[in-house]
């Protein structure tokens, strides 16, 4: 029988590529986004003591009501926000489900989505899954600054949504305020929705500060904020995530979202619930990250690669071009060959990647990791 494929160009992720190839050749894994470090034994604890208290069956749709609670919590006082737990969060399965189920939501066939690229890896598929038209706008390094002239003539009849990262996944960039009032002066007397990507909010470095969307009125009222607890709490495999959005919107997410989920793992809802108790366990992961970008950028010292900003996120893209002439994809494959680490090709992020000779480490891992990894990368001297 012959399947005509809804993503007849999608095939194999670069991630799963590197994977395998650092697996076959014996390399140091710096590609892929996850770490490789184990949570905090309390929050351990947690779910484990859930998972005995007999907290395994369904949970509410919408998501466990204490875990809302505890994240209206969250946002009162980080931005002196008053969210309504009951209309304005939403538990996911994961950031990346949320993101589908937004999209999902707002777009039709023809309808027409605004996004930046580099760009995480889900958004493109997900909009061409729901019939809608991606319209990449091409960022370029070493900065990836916004052209704010070039964003306002993508906008057409047909543009439905836009779709923002920050700390951005994978450059490391963040948006500055002027960005925001750019984008909330773009948007204003438009029927444009927005889609907020915020998954590394507390990885944010150098004392600067994370510009959500639910700090601008204007954007809140017609925008999808999108979190993970996975990135926050280093527990990428317990898939779970929120979505925040007014009441009106939400009505409109939860629709989609009972019938592509319904809904999460009840223990770990319970378990995330008690551990929000301790702000500083968010509020003091900058800290931490900041340290191992740090560590990592010592480490780098003399091998030729050039570190790029990093203001967020745990990834740190560099420039081999000192190195090599050639293209990014022969040369992470190089790298895990005959030096021994993986990484990732940033041209992986676009549909048509401008020429660039840059790459992307993950610097989420133990200390030892690093080390080891640095030891190798010197003999790019």
């Amino acid at each position: 029988m012959y399947l005509n494929s809804k993503l007849p160009s999608v095939g194999t992720t670069i991630f799963t590529v590197m994977s395998n190839m650092a697996n076959e050749f014996g390399a140091i894994n710096l590609s892929q986004g996850f770490p490789d470090f184990e949570p905090d034994n309390y929050l351990l604890e947690l779910a484990n003591q859930y998972l005995h208290k007999g907290k395994n069956q369904y949970a509410q749709m919408t998501g466990v009501p204490i875990l809302r609670e505890r994240l209206s919590e969250k946002f009162n006082g980080l931005y002196g926000i008053h969210l309504h737990e009951e209309d304005e969060i939403t538990i996911t399965a994961g950031g990346t489900q949320g993101i589908f189920t937004v999209i999902s939501t707002l777009i039709r066939p023809f309808d027409e989505v605004i996004y930046f690229e580099p760009a995480y890896d889900s958004y493109r598929p997900s909009i061409e899954l729901c019939g809608g038209i991606a319209k990449p706008i091409i960022l370029e390094g070493p900065d990836y600054e916004i052209d704010w002239n070039l964003v306002r003539k993508m906008f057409s009849a047909q543009t439905k949504l836009i779709i923002i990262n920050t700390p951005n996944n994978p450059t490391g960039r963040i948006w500055s305020p002027d960005d925001m009032k750019n984008l909330q002066q773009l948007l204003s007397n438009t029927e444009v929705f927005l889609l907020s990507d915020e998954v590394y909010e507390h990885l944010i470095y150098d004392g600067k500060k994370h510009e959500s969307i639910l700090n601008y009125p204007a954007l809140r009222q017609r925008g999808f904020a999108v979190f993970s607890f996975g990135k926050t709490y280093h527990v990428t495999g317990w898939k779970i995530g929120y979505v925040i959005a007014p009441p009106q919107l939400t009505k409109e997410f939860r629709k989609v979202h009972q019938f592509n989920v319904f809904s999460v793992n009840t223990p770990l809802q319970f378990a995330l619930a008690d551990y929000l108790e301790d702000p500083g366990q968010y509020l003091n992961l900058n800290i931490f990250y900041e340290e191992k970008r740090d560590f990592f950028l010592h480490l780098l010292e003399g091998t030729g690669l050039n570190p790029l900003s990093c203001e967020g996120t745990y990834f740190q893209c560099c420039d081999y071009s000192q190195l090599s002439k050639d293209n990014d994809i022969e040369f992470t494959k190089w790298l895990v060959k005959e030096i021994g680490v993986a990484a990732v090709p940033v041209s992986s992020f676009y549909h048509q990647p401008p020429e660039a000779n840059i790459i992307r480490f993950c610097f989420a891992k133990k200390e030892e990791t690093l080390s080891a990894a640095g030891e190798r990368l010197k003999k790019l001297r």
